[in-house]
Order: structure tokens, then sequence, then C-alpha cells
């Protein structure tokens, strides 16, 4: 109980203190913090509408934040989830192209879109877990270099041999098609990709704390040495994880394809794999712990708008609000364990 009201404290006192520290910056530029944040709540919550476009907002970042935490379980310090996103979803897109031609039904093109997407970036990722443990690459290099390589890959293709002529000014793929897009929720007009995201965060929450595979990885995590002396097979662990992490960012860029852009080009490098780090920092690392964060960030993001047109602040002002709270929070990692009063009571006498 400790432990968990520690894990629930500490991230608070850091979203609180990043609060303040971004008032200060405020008011040095002669803008309200009262105005900013009360924008940032009517857009991000003050309506339905808003509400709709912050959990749509949210959808990727929520896969984006698993494919961070899952590897971090293991130890693991996995920076590449954008350019398995990026490359997901441009793999999605060129598969689209050959099945949408031939009038393949569209919830069979939906299926092996997704599938080619959670491939591709489960390999893309997985790569950087092998090259960790069989090469003993730095997995945070290796797998940022990666993705510099997969947004590379998507700009190679896109600007030449999947190039839609029709694209004159923004170079893209083939659209798939108002046919072929994923629709909303029933009711709502957010996209299937967040009610995906909040399954899969129920099911890895279960695969990592509630199975045998979940305590083999997370004993790795804690002492490598520690499990290959009891025989787990490490390696296997290792690239399992990346595998798993780079399945949910190209299951992210699979729906930012079928159910935002309809096609693939720059859009897709939107920075949501390097937002979804500091959301699995904010949720310790907890699949489900994921969600509610995700959404808020979301909600800032889709706040951002109103806040350029209320305040004339470029829209990227809440980029400078997420590095805050990324520098107070790892900061605020060197608390865990040291507030007394988050420690069990020591024993009296010793016999």
């Amino acid at each position: 109980m400790l432990k968990f009201a520690e894990a629930l404290f500490v991230p608070l006192v850091a979203l609180l203190v990043s609060a303040v520290l971004f008032s200060l910056f405020l008011l040095i530029i002669g803008k309200s913090p009262v105005d900013f944040f009360s924008l940032v709540w009517t857009g991000g919550f003050g309506s339905s509408f808003s509400i709709q476009q912050s959990l749509q907002r949210s959808a990727p970042l929520i896969l984006a934040g698993l494919a961070f935490a899952i590897p971090a379980r293991i130890g693991l310090t996995i920076i590449g989830a954008e350019g398995a996103l990026v490359l997901g979803g441009f793999a999605a897109a060129a598969i689209a192209i050959p099945l949408v031609t031939f009038g393949i039904p569209a919830p069979l093109t939906w299926l092996l879109m997704a599938l080619i997407a959670m491939v591709t970036g489960g390999v893309w990722i997985g790569l950087a877990g092998w090259l960790r443990h069989y090469r003993g690459v730095n997995e945070t290099i290796s797998s940022l270099l990666l993705s510099y390589i997969a947004i590379a890959i998507m700009n190679f293709f896109v600007e030449g041999a999947l190039r839609d002529p029709a694209s004159a000014n923004k170079p893209s793929t083939m659209p798939i098609g108002d046919a072929y897009r994923i629709g909303s929720i029933p009711g709502t007009d957010v996209h299937w990709g967040f009610a995906a995201g909040i399954v899969l965060a129920i099911a890895l929450y279960i695969l990592m704390s509630r199975t045998t595979f979940g305590f083999a990885a997370r004993m790795t995590g804690g002492n490598v040495r520690a499990a290959q002396a009891q025989g787990l097979p490490v390696g296997l662990l290792i690239v399992s994880c990346c595998v798993i992490a780079g399945c949910c960012a190209g299951l992210a860029g699979f729906f930012e394809v079928a159910a935002i852009h309809g096609q693939a080009n720059a859009s897709l490098v939107a920075g949501y794999g390097f937002t979804g780090i500091l959301i699995a920092f904010l949720a310790r690392h907890n699949p489900l712990a994921v969600v509610p964060v995700a959404i808020l960030f979301g909600a800032i993001a889709a706040a951002g708008g109103l806040v350029q047109r209320r305040m004339g602040m470029p829209d990227a002002t809440v980029l400078v609000l997420q590095g805050i709270i990324f520098v107070v929070l790892l900061t605020s990692d060197t608390l865990y364990g040291r507030l007394k009063f988050f420690q069990p009571p020591v024993g009296g006498d010793r016999t």
C-alpha cells in the first residue's frame, strides 16, 4: 500500500511543480497562467466535443506509451517507438494499395493492414532488443538510430516509387478511400484505435503482472545475472518484450493511416513515440496507468489550437510544458525510496 501511495504521490508532485515552473515561464513572457490552464481545461474537457477530441488524440499516445513501458519492465530503455509507428503506418498504407485496387473487402483489408503494421513494428524494435542482448549494443542508441532510418525509408518510398501522382504539394501514398477508412466508435467521434489501446493496456497488464512470462521479465529487469543463474531465457525475454513494444507502435501507425490520414506521408512523424516516453514515465511503466496519463496529454494536445487562437501563442507552447514535465519527472525519480513517510516501519529489537 505504501509503495502504491508513493508511486501516486511522486508523479502528482512532479506535475504540480511542472505547473508552477511553466507558470513562471508564462509570467516572464507576459502571459497569464490562469488563462492558459483555463483554456487547456476548456479545450481538453470543457465540452463533449473537447472530450472526444482528447480521447482521439490519446489513442496513439496510449499505444506509444505501452511501447516504452513494456521494455522498461525488463530494464530496457527503448526510445524508438516513433520509428516503429512511422514504418508500421507506411507498411499498412503500402499493403493497402493492391488490396484496395483489387477491391478486397474492407474488414479483410483492415486485418491485413493491422497485421503487417504490427509485424513491421515488432521486427523493427525487436532488432534493437536482439542487438542489445546478442551484440551488446546500447538499446537506447540503437532504437533512436533505427527511428531515423525508419523515417528515411518511409520518405524514400513516399517521395519515390509509391508516391501518388496526385499528391503534388505533399508527397503521399495512394489514398485508401473513404470506403476503407475505419469508422468511429458508435455514438462518438473517437476512432477504434482508442478502444484497441484500452484493450491492449489491460491485456499487457495481465501479461506482465499475472503470468509467468511477466514474472520472468520483471526478474530479468531486476537482476540479469540472477535470472541467468535461474536458467531463464534472458535473450528470448528481451527480444519478446521489444517485439511486443514494436507491435504496439506499429498498431498505432495502422490506426493513424486507416482512421486519420487515409494514406502515408510526413504527417505520420508527429512525435507520438517520444511523447509516449513521458507518458510511460508518469505511469511508472504500469500499462493500466498509461491510459489516464495518455488521456491527460491528449487533452493538452487538443487544447493547443485554442491556446494559439485565444492567447496568441504558438501551438508548440504545449511542447514546452511537456518538456518541463519530463525534466521535473526525471528529477523526481531520485525521490523514490527516500521519503520516510512512505517507508515501512523498521522493527524493534533484533535477536
